[in-house]
């Protein structure tokens, strides 16, 4: 039945989603517009917003680009390379292989949302190297449990209201981390996920004759440039002693920073990580910059879109638009059912916002009064705002762009297959909110 599902909904996404530039175009004349009629904002102001903010994502949009590029490096790597080669190695199936690249996903978007997108497709080329098997929903698998994300270890909203003098802590003081992420409710979510979601994306495989296979010679890695010490510089570039000086010095940065300084996982480290580690494990400077040259290709989208997805996010919260959207489904919410609302609400936001934090910054000030005001539980209202941030990345294209560029393909190629798992995850997490 999934498969059957899953074929008009692939055919109408590679049909009607056009290329995510042109998404945030139409997404940024849909704001405009809405800012003007339903807040009344004159064009002058709305562009005033929109310019205004069209940097503000610049620092995110970086630690983005070296998501991408630091992520591409380490496992461009011989030793990570032969990791990957020999977990997908064995695999004896396609259907075995959609399973294991969703369950690896899953797992490290719990752990961090950046350390599973990159993990996710480096991994589906891996397998798709070894097995033959549709590479859309390959990688639409791999992307896939990203959607965990906002319920795992390095969800922003409930390590936000986990932090003393949050934004919020004068109205509901500081929320542990046991009444979100580990609550009941929200591991009973996971729970269920962790097993549905690589079931969906097995029971959507397509037979052989309507797979898009692809050639595992186009995904393999470009071979390290050849040493020349044709001149005294070519020394210091083919060096490992130089490379493992610096690299060795980053993983020790690390290892003081886990276990003598009790530092998190955040993207920055995320990246610090990948980074070091890539150095030291590609062993000369000459075959890391081989590897960046070839991982930077698929940087552009990044690059050109994040700016206006700034500027939609200015005008969304600037003209009151967020909020307006916001308040309008709390006041049809009751005490049992504002989690709900919540949740739809939040998903609705992401589309124009994609940033959990910034999603947080502008519903807070409407669900938590709401909240109180009807005696629901807090804790619940925060995560389903978490839950409805991570579960319309399945349609929102901005953060499938590290996955896409990694794995060389389009949106289009994937989102119809995460339109089912949209469906179908968006009524367990549902469900999860307001029944437990």
């Amino acid at each position: 039945m999934l498969r059957v599902l899953s074929r008009p909904a692939v055919r109408l996404v590679e049909r009607y989603l056009p290329d995510p530039y042109i998404f945030v175009l139409l997404l940024t004349l849909v704001a405009a517009i809405a800012a003007m009629v339903v807040e009344g904002q004159t064009p002058q102001a709305v562009m005033r917003y929109w310019g205004d903010g069209f940097w503000d994502l610049l620092k995110f949009s970086m630690q983005m680009l070296l998501v991408l590029v630091t992520g591409f490096m380490l496992a461009s790597s011989p030793p990570v390379r032969r990791l990957l080669d020999g977990l997908a190695g064995r695999v004896s199936s396609a259907g075995g292989a959609i399973v294991l690249v969703t369950v690896v996903s899953i797992m490290a978007s719990w752990i961090n949302w950046g350390f599973g997108l990159v993990v996710g497709a480096l991994f589906a080329k891996a397998l798709a190297r070894q097995i033959r098997v549709d590479y859309r929903l390959l990688v639409a698998s791999a992307y896939s449990g990203f959607v965990v994300w906002h319920g795992g270890l390095a969800g922003s909203i409930p390590l936000t209201i986990a932090t003393p003098e949050h934004f919020m802590a004068d109205s509901i003081g500081v929320i542990g981390t046991s009444d979100t992420i580990f609550a009941l409710f929200n591991v009973v979510i996971l729970a269920v996920l962790f097993v549905v979601i690589p079931l969906v994306n097995r029971l959507m495989l397509p037979p052989e004759d309507e797979s898009v296979m692809v050639d595992a010679e186009q995904l393999a890695e470009p071979e390290p440039t050849p040493a020349n010490f044709d001149r005294p510089a070519a020394y210091l570039e083919h060096s490992a002693i130089l490379a493992w000086l610096v690299g060795f010095a980053g993983l020790f940065f690390l290892a003081d920073h886990f276990l003598l300084q009790d530092g998190g996982l955040n993207l920055n480290v995320v990246n610090f990580l990948f980074l070091f580690l890539a150095i030291v494990l590609h062993r000369t400077p000459r075959a890391l910059l081989d590897s960046l040259n070839e991982g930077i290709k698929g940087g552009a989208g990044i690059v050109i879109q994040f700016p206006f997805y700034a500027g939609i996010m200015a005008i969304m919260v600037d003209s009151g638009l967020a909020e307006s959207l916001s308040q309008m489904f709390v006041s049809i919410a009751s005490a049992d059912t504002l989690a709900f609302w919540s949740f739809i609400s939040a998903g609705v936001v992401n589309v124009f916002v994609p940033s959990g934090g910034g999603q947080w910054a502008v519903q807070a000030p409407v669900m938590i009064p709401a909240a109180q005001e009807l005696g629901a539980d807090i804790p619940r209202i925060a995560m389903a705002v978490a839950w409805g941030d991570a579960w319309t990345n399945l349609l929102q294209p901005f953060w499938a762009l590290p996955v896409l560029a990694i794995a060389g393909l389009k949106a289009k190629d994937i989102m119809g297959f995460c339109l089912v798992q949209l469906l179908i995850t968006g009524v367990i997490i549902a469900v999860g909110l307001t029944v437990l």
